[in-house]
């Protein structure tokens, strides 16, 4: 996994948690462990009723051990998408 992070260095990510949270932002850093450090970054809190809501954490760090998905973000398709007209169910948590 270490090899392929190293491709989005300085890149925007989106990072789904175990915990179902989506995680957007610019990976700065990354160790052994996939623990990563993300920069700019904002979660995108998925609702039926009013569109995605966007909560800016700045600078944020992910265990490794909580990441369920993560992958390089299309920054331009990403900006073409209209937020507020998405509507769907929030992430559930992964279960094993």
């Amino acid at each position: 996994m270490a090899s392929a992070l190293s491709e989005w260095v300085d890149k925007q990510i989106s990072v789904i948690t175990c915990d179902g949270r989506n995680i957007v932002g610019q990976l700065r850093g990354f160790d052994q462990v996939t623990n990563v450090i993300l920069d700019e970054c904002h979660e995108r809190v998925f609702s039926m009723e009013a569109g995605v809501e966007q909560v800016v954490h700045g600078l944020y760090i992910i265990r490794g051990d909580n990441i369920a998905v993560i992958g390089e973000l299309d920054a331009e398709l990403d900006a073409k998408t209209d937020l507020d007209t998405v509507r769907a169910e929030p992430l559930k948590p992964v279960v094993h």
